[in-house]
């Protein structure tokens, strides 16, 4: 009998290719539902993480619970990442607060009403996740649902390979 382990993330299956990887990331802006301004760029010294999602998006839906576990998890760190989720066109306001007081969720939701965010990220479907470095670099592209402790050891890869390279 053989058995053997990876390192890491076992699954990395919704890991993507994107022209933006290695590459700084898109210089968005734009305001929250609490009507507060996102500039992207100006989050430079923090690791990031960007969720695309839409309220009606069945894998937006599962993955919600899994978001906000993310938060928890990356709160009890000194140099926890952040979270930011970008709001699709085509939902409300109204709709985007009761999907957060439904499940839960504290974290800031940026409004795309005109899709310039996806575009500059160049989102294929819902949900896809980026992590962003301290540098503003695109680090890592996931397509589809990820669950929380998948995506904070995809944080951890990253943060690890980027305090080597600084080495």
């Amino acid at each position: 009998v053989l058995a053997s382990s990876k390192s890491g993330v076992e699954d990395k299956v919704g890991v993507v290719g994107s022209p933006l990887l290695g590459k700084p990331a898109p210089a968005v802006r734009g305001t929250t539902f609490d009507d507060q301004t996102f500039d992207l760029a100006r989050r430079k010294g923090s690791w990031v993480v960007i969720n695309f999602f839409n309220t009606d998006c069945v894998g937006c839906i599962a993955e919600h619970g899994e978001l906000v576990k993310f938060t928890e998890q990356q709160a009890a760190f000194d140099d926890g990442a952040e979270l930011y989720s970008i709001d699709q066109p085509f939902d409300t306001e109204a709709k985007v607060k009761v999907f957060f007081a439904e499940r839960g969720g504290t974290w800031p939701v940026i409004r795309d009403d005109v899709g310039a965010f996806s575009v500059a990220f160049g989102v294929a479907q819902l949900p896809e996740t980026f992590i962003i470095d301290p540098d503003g670099i695109v680090r890592l592209r996931w397509a589809g649902s990820i669950t929380a402790d998948v995506l904070s050891n995809l944080v951890q890869q990253e943060r690890d390979a980027y305090n080597a390279g600084a080495a």
